[in-house]
């Protein structure tokens, strides 16, 4: 594992220390526009962080450092990153080569539909649930310079295409993993990537566009077919913007949610907290013009106060959009979550599901579940300062995942959970709770974190209830459920059972967003295990210890560690997919993408 963790970040002793007072401290130390603090910059990769001041947008306030220089002080900030590989991902031949034209994208986007379902249909799988108990490992990718994998594997035209910590690009043939083409991003890729639409067989006018977003809130375009760059926009001038969610497209729209990392830096008490306020926003998809910008927050944050220390205290705030927004093409509506206030006074759209008119961006109805919820960094028991906590201290339960839109016959619910543990079915005409139902003990890395399923009017609910030390463990319920969508009347319950042992950073729970095929459901949790549930009784059909070393197709090394940070398994032509790896926030890192075919296949 040192391999994939590289060296701390520097101490006061670091010789990189001296060179970030005297270059670097004076904006990215205290809250100067356009410069993201410097915890931001902790959460780079050094490769992408190097890049920036090497040739990026800091290319003229490091000119006067060495190259030894800059890696001092990027070592620094974020150490030196996993060991340097001397294999690269080797190279497609042949007819692997070959963009598939009869293979359009079968997903709308990161929800596999517009409803967010995360349902893959049977002609799409082409995995019986007969066959899932006799899933082998097929072949492993491991990724460079890599500790984590948040970008949601994307499929069209016969590759895979994949974001990575480096800000690299993947398009890999999905059946053997070779590869066809990289495009390299200015930091890391968080989002999946979403690819526009043709029909089957027939090439289009234009070649097919991809669409996503990095980790400091550009969103890009890109060709699918050979990487080449088309153009990117910023879609939030906030020094500590970022986008997590992945845009979703409509005709020639596309729509983001924007969310930030100031919720770190708020852990200063010298840090005015705070400014941003969360956000969606619509894109020409061909141009990347800005057509409308709506914030969950109306408000624009004015100084309200100042900290012990003396410091302005900055409100409304917060209210960050973390996942990929819901479509609803009947009533031209489009549904996000929203996460809590960064200062106080906690207002009414955090902790909220918000309705958007898809054509304006006029917000339509508010939904708030959780009232009173201002929290950042500050607040936590291991910050000795604790000036920039706001008076309500939390709990910190965002909708981290989307809300999905579920459709019977005669009735529609928008089902929504929530780090509280809490799970909602909200009437999607004007925002009503139609019902409620408590499944876990929740927390700020608990509750239902990054992404539930439906397989018709049955909703899959994976529960973190991660053990932070700061909430009772016996109260933690993590695992998986399955819910009733209509009523919110609980089906099965199957708890994850504990094997961590002595692995490092490990937790049973159920983090990363899971993905129903007919009558199985896949959940990775951050015990490092994938696994896959009958979706009708939660009996565990099959299971694999990601958890080890891999022999990868390059040579390089390749480990498995925790699922989470937004990706999650996918199913395709009979193979399973999955990222195992998420080296942050206390979880086991890794580098891989793994897949898998059943035996006879």
């Amino acid at each position: 594992m040192n391999q994939l963790r590289g060296t701390a970040t520097g101490g006061a002793g670091h010789p990189g220390v001296v060179l970030y007072d005297a270059h670097c401290a004076s904006c990215h130390s205290v809250a100067v526009s356009r410069a993201p603090h410097r915890s931001f910059l902790e959460m780079m990769s050094p490769d992408s962080l190097e890049m920036t001041l090497r040739e990026g947008v800091m290319q003229q306030q490091a000119k006067a450092l060495t190259d030894e220089e800059r890696k001092l002080v990027v070592e620094y900030l974020v150490g030196s990153g996993p060991e340097p590989l001397d294999v690269e991902p080797f190279a497609c031949q042949g007819d692997a080569t070959r963009f598939d034209y009869a293979r359009p994208p079968f997903a709308d986007g990161w929800g596999v539909d517009r409803e967010n379902t995360r349902f893959v249909p049977a002609e799409i799988a082409k995995l019986r649930a007969s066959d899932v108990p006799n899933l082998e490992l097929k072949w492993a990718f491991a990724y460079p310079n890599a500790t984590r994998i948040r970008s949601h594997p994307s499929f069209a035209g016969g590759t895979l295409m994949v974001g990575s910590q480096d800000g690299t690009v993947y398009s890999l043939d999905a059946e053997t993993g070779c590869l066809r083409w990289t495009f390299k991003a200015g930091a890391e890729v968080r989002t999946g990537l979403t690819i526009s639409p043709w029909d089957a067989g027939a090439k289009p006018p234009e070649p097919p566009a991809a669409y996503f977003a990095d980790l400091v809130a550009w969103v890009y375009r890109i060709d699918a077919v050979n990487g080449e760059f088309a153009w990117k926009v910023k879609v939030d001038d906030h020094p500590n913007a970022t986008v997590t969610g992945q845009p979703v497209l409509y005709g020639d729209r596309l729509y983001v949610t924007v969310s930030s990392l100031e919720v770190v830096p708020a852990a200063d008490p010298q840090y005015p907290c705070c400014s941003f306020r969360g956000s969606l926003v619509a894109l020409d998809a061909n141009t990347g013009e800005i057509l409308w910008k709506s914030h969950t927050i109306a408000e624009s944050p004015a100084q309200v106060g100042e900290n012990s220390k003396g410091t302005p205290i900055l409100a409304p705030s917060g209210a960050p959009s973390w996942n990929s927004p819901t479509l609803d093409v009947d009533r031209k509506r489009l549904y996000a979550g929203t996460g809590e206030n960064y200062s106080s006074p906690a207002q009414g759209s955090s902790d909220a599901i918000i309705a958007f008119d898809m054509e304006a961006g006029d917000i339509v109805w508010i939904r708030q579940t959780t009232a009173g919820d201002a929290w950042n960094v500050a607040c936590m028991p291991i910050i000795v300062d604790q000036a920039n906590c706001p008076a309500e201290n939390g709990p910190d339960v965002d909708f981290g995942s989307p809300p999905i839109l579920v459709r019977d016959s005669d009735r529609e619910v928008l089902v929504a959970g929530q780090k509280s543990g809490d799970v909602y079915g909200i009437s999607p005409d004007d925002g009503g709770i139609l019902w409620h139902t408590k499944l876990g003990r929740g927390g700020n890395q608990g509750g239902v974190h990054f992404g539930m399923a439906a397989e018709q009017n049955t909703i899959f609910v994976p529960m973190a209830d991660y053990d932070d030390d700061m909430l009772p463990i016996e109260e933690a319920r993590p695992g998986i459920y399955a819910l009733d969508a209509l009523t919110g009347e609980r089906l099965w319950a199957s708890p994850a059972d504990n094997v961590c042992g002595d692995r490092k950073d490990c937790d049973p729970g159920i983090s990363a967003a899971v993905t129903a095929i007919p009558g199985v459901v896949f959940a990775g949790h951050m015990d490092g295990r994938l696994r896959a549930y009958d979706s009708a009784t939660g009996k565990v059909l099959w299971s694999f210890d990601t958890d080890r070393e891999f022999d990868t197709l390059s040579g390089a090394p390749g480990r498995g560690g925790s699922f989470g940070g937004g990706t999650g398994p996918m199913v395709v032509d009979g193979t399973l997919y999955a990222n195992s790896g998420y080296g942050l926030y206390f979880h086991m890192p890794g580098n891989v993408l793994l897949a898998f075919s059943a035996g006879n296949q």
